[in-house]
């Protein structure tokens, strides 16, 4: 893409720190070194540079750096020279005796004019059209350029003359995440290894829905959901470090898919003040990395709380519900299955669901071996103890359908209110 630069559209400082900010519809080319200069002392006379403040000064001389491609001890070199002179001159001195050049400038601007019409082909494929734009159609521009070698024409797109002429936009590339280990956790028959998901109530007439934010601890499948109003920064961070505090033992691990809500430098730097040694994500092409939180979205997160829009303005509400009522139901009330693995005679791995492997996640807590060690400084068996005792299992899930009900009611008393 080759580029114009219309100075005269550049009149006020505002204007030029548009442009810096890439807001202004400015564009640039340059031929050769004294358009260059040129343009660099048009600038400082027409913003009368020696009489700008010291932020004005530092405007102008990053919009040189940026337009000319000089450095900014080039920039400096030549401000000092308008300063003393009133000029901008070429001061460089050549070799006494310089090497013949048998490619010119002209040529150089002729390879870029190419480059442009062809869209940027090989060297291979752009050395055949200029040899026979020369030896076929007879174009005497082309003399020198049709005995291009490969390797010099990638040389001369390399140049400053050629990438002043010519401006070449790419393809942003893909870039790899160093934050995560790209791994399938290994607890080991230990608790503390967490997976999170998330799981949106979707859109209506443009309004964003909440967020579940969903943590399952894989060994216990020990669970805590919370709402939030979005998976932003502001939001996610502060309701990941009250789910992972939640859990009654330490959490050694945290593993999350390759969302950027999670793979994140605020949601790492959480988990090492949180001493959370593991933060591992799913690797491509294994969809059964984060099989079990995403299982639970759907018996637990879903099963409750349904499709149906709620609007992020019920966070709160919803939060409350998900961290008093349903949270104590899940951990200590509600059975969950969990698996035997056996290796076959082919040595894959299969998994069984026997009827006695059906427990409470708080109960599958206690039988691990050491389960005493792995608690929360301050945390009990007797006290937990007594929150799964509090209440019996069916009426734990008749407090749930009745906070639920309730739930859903003042979220249509509230929506009613504010239509």
């Amino acid at each position: 893409m080759i580029l114009q630069l219309d100075i005269e559209r550049l009149r006020s400082l505002d204007e030029v720190r548009d442009f810096m900010a890439g807001s202004a519809p400015v564009d640039f080319r340059f031929l050769d070194r004294a358009d260059a200069y040129g343009f660099a002392r048009r600038v400082l006379v027409r913003f009368r540079y020696v009489r700008l403040s010291r932020p004005g000064k530092g405007l102008i001389r990053r919009f040189l750096i940026k337009v000319t491609g000089f450095s900014r001890a080039q920039v400096s070199r030549l401000i000092s020279q308008y300063r003393e002179t009133g000029r901008i001159e070429d001061r460089r001195r050549g070799p006494k005796r310089p090497f013949p050049q048998r490619y010119t400038k002209a040529d150089i601007r002729l390879l870029a004019e190419v480059d442009e019409t062809l869209g940027g082909l090989c060297g291979a494929v752009t050395r055949r059209m200029m040899q026979r734009q020369y030896e076929v159609f007879g174009d005497p521009r082309f003399e020198r350029l049709a005995g291009l070698s490969n390797s010099h024409l990638y040389r001369l797109r390399q140049s400053v003359t050629y990438r002043r002429r010519r401006l070449t936009v790419t393809r942003t590339r893909a870039t790899q995440v160093s934050i995560g280990e790209r791994r399938k956790p290994h607890p080991a028959g230990r608790p503390g290894f967490l997976r999170v998901d998330s799981v949106h109530q979707g859109d209506l007439d443009g309004e964003k829905g909440l967020y579940e934010i969903n943590l399952v601890d894989e060994v216990t499948q020990y669970e805590f959901v919370a709402a939030v109003e979005g998976i932003s920064e502001r939001f996610l961070v502060p309701a990941l470090q009250g789910l992972i505090e939640a859990f009654p033992f330490v959490v050694q691990g945290f593993h999350a898919d390759n969302g950027s809500e999670y793979i994140n430098h605020r949601v790492a730097a959480l988990l090492r003040k949180l001493q959370v040694e593991e933060f591992t994500k799913s690797r491509p092409r294994r969809c059964n990395d984060n099989a079990l939180v995403e299982s639970k979205n759907a018996s637990v997160v879903r099963r409750y709380l349904g499709y149906d829009h709620i609007p992020r303005h019920h966070a709160a509400l919803v939060n409350g519900f998900l961290r008093d009522v349903l949270a104590p139901y899940l951990n200590y009330h509600r059975p969950c299955h969990f698996p035997v693995e056996k290796t076959n005679a082919k040595g894959r791995i299969r998994k069984t669901y026997p009827f006695d492997n059906v427990t409470t996640p708080y109960l599958k807590l206690k039988s691990l071996d050491g389960a005493a060690l792995s608690l929360r400084s301050g945390v009990t068996f007797e006290q937990l103890d007594q929150e799964a005792l509090a209440l019996d299992d069916l009426a734990a899930a008749g407090t749930v359908n009745d906070a639920l009900v309730a739930l859903f009611a003042e979220i249509r008393r509230r929506d009613a209110t504010v239509a």
